[in-house]
């Protein structure tokens, strides 16, 4: 309990300094120089057929990292770490998010959590709020996993294309990048079409960072 409440005290200092730069719709009233690049509030969990499916896909085991971006509640993470004992980075912009993998982790490893800053840690699994364009230890991935629009794919591939080791598999569900903007981009190792519940026609798209030298200069 006492663990749950710190928490949550740390989670209410966090919502109360973004909420003073908000308005009530939760856009920013100003952009200030440390904002996010690209801030999308628009949250839509990934299934979770999607989610075994890129499990399969990308072949997670125990010795990956998996970094989600734009994690919302982190339940990839999670997931990945009780199925497979994997560890997992996941950073979202939204406090609102954060609040809700706080539920996660109650849900999955009630008593290891660890509450510290703005960021919520389990033993495997960490929870941060920040901006996905600049993550500095990305090139800890193994997995990269996203639910993300075009627009944000075509700023982070440079950063992918410079930091992410040879070998790593980046999974996207529905999107992919946009070849006309990003004519040098990595193509697709692998697709599939997966049906849940609410959809037949998710897609899941995985691509493997190829070797330094092949990459486009």
């Amino acid at each position: 309990m006492l663990k749950r409440a710190l928490c949550l005290s740390v989670f209410a200092v966090i919502l109360a300094v973004f909420a003073s730069g908000m308005t009530v719709g939760g856009e920013k009233k100003g952009k200030g120089k440390d904002d996010p690049k690209y801030n999308n509030p628009t949250f839509v969990p990934t299934a979770d057929e999607v989610i075994h499916k890129m499990f399969q896909m990308a072949k997670v085991n125990k010795n990956d990292v998996i970094f989600d971006l734009g994690c919302g509640d982190n339940r990839i993470c999670f997931m990945a770490a009780k199925k497979f004992g994997s560890r997992g980075v996941g950073i979202e912009t939204n406090p609102v998010r954060i609040r809700e993998a706080m539920d996660m982790f109650d849900k999955y490893n009630k008593n290891d959590a660890i509450s510290y800053g703005t960021s919520v840690k389990l033993p495997l699994v960490e929870t941060r709020h920040g901006d996905a364009l600049a993550m500095k230890d990305i090139g800890d991935a193994t997995v990269v996993v996203m639910y993300m629009f075009p627009e944000f794919m075509t700023l982070w591939f440079p950063i992918a294309e410079k930091h992410l080791k040879p070998g790593t598999r980046i999974l996207s569900h529905d999107y992919e990048w946009n070849y006309d903007t990003l004519p040098n981009a990595w193509r697709p190792v692998a697709t599939a079409t997966v049906k849940s519940s609410s959809r037949d026609n998710h897609k899941v798209i995985m691509w493997v960072v190829p070797p330094r030298k092949s990459r486009s200069k």
